[in-house]
């Protein structure tokens, strides 16, 4: 899933620039400098205060991305890079407007079902995912470093816990281990060499030291050559 979102932790430079100078204008009142950059402000009726700003990041004269505003501060970002008419990217902001969190839709349905999180150095770091499309209902936690994916943990059931964790390295998967009595503890665990499946694990001890191993002989890869007659 990295590959699809790598690019798109941080806030792009044109969007930024954007507002920045969208809220200069904002608060001068200069609504054709606004035009001009292609942001549309709407304000509070009551208050006066900034509450959206519509921006045409292209020029095509169709917005593509909106800003909700709680006066000069960004709170959410929703695009449509591709103008088919449905969400792909949320951009979640803190107070000091500082970008936390990149939403997207692994199924490009316009519903937000994953999160992304980066480190300092702007590189993802955790992509939270949920199943019912709920940043409040997250079942499955994907950790990255310089190389790809480290680790998983999932709940499969959705109970609330972790029952499933997944190892790797350098982005290919290690081990995946399984709790299938519902104790948070790993039941079975596979080991895989070169993503190919070579050792099953089970049976674990007090200890969760596992006292049975089967292993997994891979498939026979036939010879390029022909058999003599």
């Amino acid at each position: 899933m990295l590959p699809a979102v790598a690019a798109s932790v941080r806030l792009s430079g044109s969007i930024l620039c954007a507002l920045v100078m969208a809220l200069a204008w904002g608060c001068s009142n200069s609504d054709k400098a606004g035009d001009k950059l292609g942001i549309t402000p709407a304000y509070d009726p009551t208050t006066g205060k900034l509450k959206e700003l519509a921006y045409d990041s292209n020029h095509n004269g169709k917005p593509d991305t909106w800003t909700d505003m709680d006066g000069a501060r960004p709170v959410q970002t929703r695009i449509d890079r591709n103008e088919d008419g449905k969400l792909d990217r949320w951009e979640y902001y803190d107070e000091k407007s500082t970008l936390v969190k990149v939403g997207f839709s692994r199924t490009d349905d316009g519903k937000v079902d994953a999160w992304a999180f980066a480190g300092a150095d702007g590189k993802i770091r955790r992509i939270e995912i949920s199943s019912a499309a709920d940043d409040k209902k997250i079942d499955r936690w994907e950790h990255y470093d310089a190389r790809g994916m480290t680790a998983a943990e999932e709940d499969t059931n959705h109970d609330g816990a972790p029952d499933k964790w997944e190892a790797y390295e350098a982005g290919i998967i290690k081990t995946a281990a399984f709790d299938e009595d519902g104790d948070g503890k790993p039941d079975r665990r596979l080991t895989y060499s070169g993503g190919s499946l070579v050792t099953i694990e089970s049976e674990p001890d007090a200890a969760g030291n596992f006292t049975k191993r089967l292993d997994v002989k891979p498939p026979a890869v036939p010879s390029p050559f022909p058999h003599p007659a």
